[in-house]
């Protein structure tokens, strides 16, 4: 994924798995604290190679000194993947982070897993590449924005579209939407669509079923270790793995698998990096204590009166994605307003952003994508997850970060972790 572009789940094996093995290294622990030599790559640490964590193995400028899963199948596939026999191997993610020679701390376990790993890294004085969501509720998203501030250390949430890559179905890079946006040319209050017909699939296969019969745990899973915080639950092969995502415990079914990947990019070119919604409302069936279901809108609504609306129905084929009082923005960049790139040539392009990983972290620059505006991209995320929870609508309190008036909610806020584990 860097140095300059990412590669998608189908062709990162397809990059240099080959130079993983290639250069003589010489981790930075031995040239002692801060010092890096230039020839050096930086050494890392995958918790989590059963998916997409694999997809973590081959970025430009490291080197795999470590994995950690709870399952050894999914070990030893990722073993075959690295072939270095200097690697270690681990089934308990706290020793991989007590490493010395690891600089970074890759995450790429379920959700429910991101918080406690990720204040745990910041805390061992690693750096932080962590899956999107970023963490599973807002809570543990403050705990994870507090320990990575006060111990120093840069944070990367993977998710790459506010910076590169068309974005799903606009056509486009978020760029010049960013760019049309700070034109003013569009108007003020914005309302942003997000639904299949602006280009972004929901993905409502993620569901989890209700009628689950307890099964055996496979012999090369802790499954003890894989729930670890979540409330305990009988093993069944649906609650784990591939698709985890459809069980409350774990994640939020297709909002928690794409929501950070979709709303990210909103907030950023809205302007709305250090703030969040006064309010999300819902339309949605009522939801099953464990099962994630279905839902049919999503509003989130500004102080400002801007509005993000997640379309699950996708009932209005020509919804524009952005519409404002003086024009709209359709997929492909096309919009009512003639003459719009000539009219947005005159408009300064969008400021610079930090989007070299490897670099963030030799130079100690924060990434464009950390810890702080990370968590509030995930909190329109949780703040829907909350809201579909409890079947009701949500007023919020961007500054204090809580519900307005509402204890049932506000107790989803910081959810109890199962002992020993917390954050």
């Amino acid at each position: 994924m860097e140095l300059k572009k990412i590669p998608s789940r189908r062709t990162f094996l397809k990059n240099s798995l080959g130079t993983l093995a290639a250069f003589t290294i010489v981790p930075r622990h031995v040239l002692g604290k801060g010092f890096l030599a230039p020839s050096d790559q930086l050494s890392k640490g995958i918790i989590g190679v059963g998916g997409m964590g694999r997809g973590h193995i081959p970025y430009a400028g490291t080197r795999v000194a470590a994995i950690c899963d709870v399952d050894t199948r999914h070990l030893e596939i990722a073993k075959g993947i690295i072939k270095d026999p200097g690697l270690k191997t681990f089934g308990d993610y706290r020793e991989l982070i007590q490493l010395p020679e690891v600089d970074i701390v890759h995450i790429a376990t379920p959700p429910h897993w991101h918080g406690i790993m990720a204040a745990e890294a910041a805390r061992a004085g690693k750096d932080i590449w962590c899956e999107k969501p970023m963490t599973a509720t807002i809570g543990e998203g403050k705990r994870v924005m507090e320990a990575v501030q006060q111990h120093g250390r840069i944070f990367r949430l993977n998710t790459w579209f506010r910076f590169e890559d068309n974005f799903y179905g606009m056509g486009t890079p978020v760029k010049p939407i960013k760019k049309l946006v700070d034109s003013g040319l569009l108007g003020w209050p914005l309302k942003v669509t997000v639904s299949k017909h602006t280009g972004f699939d929901w993905k409502f296969y993620w569901v989890g079923k209700t009628n689950l019969e307890p099964m055996p745990v496979p012999p090369e899973l802790d499954y003890e270790t894989w729930l670890g915080p979540a409330p305990y639950k009988p093993y069944n092969e649906h609650r784990v793995h591939n698709t985890f995502r459809g069980y409350w415990d774990y994640d939020g079914g297709g909002l928690g698998d794409m929501g950070q990947h979709y709303l990210d990019p909103i907030q950023y070119f809205l302007g709305k990096d250090d703030t969040s919604p006064v309010s999300v409302e819902i339309d949605a069936p009522q939801q099953h204590p464990d099962a994630v279901g279905t839902w049919r809108r999503i509003e989130y609504t500004y102080a400002d009166g801007c509005k993000i609306i997640l379309d699950g129905e996708g009932k209005d084929v020509n919804m524009p994605y952005i519409e404002g009082p003086k024009g709209k923005l359709y997929p492909g960049f096309k919009s009512d307003i003639p003459d719009l790139q000539k009219k947005l040539a005159a408009f300064p392009e969008p400021l610079p952003q930090q989007t070299d990983f490897v670099d963030a972290v030799r130079g100690r620059k924060r990434f464009a994508l950390n810890e702080a505006n990370g968590y509030r991209s995930c909190t329109l995320i949780n703040m829907g997850k909350v809201a579909l929870q409890l079947g009701r609508s949500l007023k919020f309190d961007p500054v204090n970060q809580v519900f307005v008036a509402d204890e049932g909610a506000n107790r989803l806020i910081d959810q109890p972790m199962r002992a020993p584990w917390t954050i």
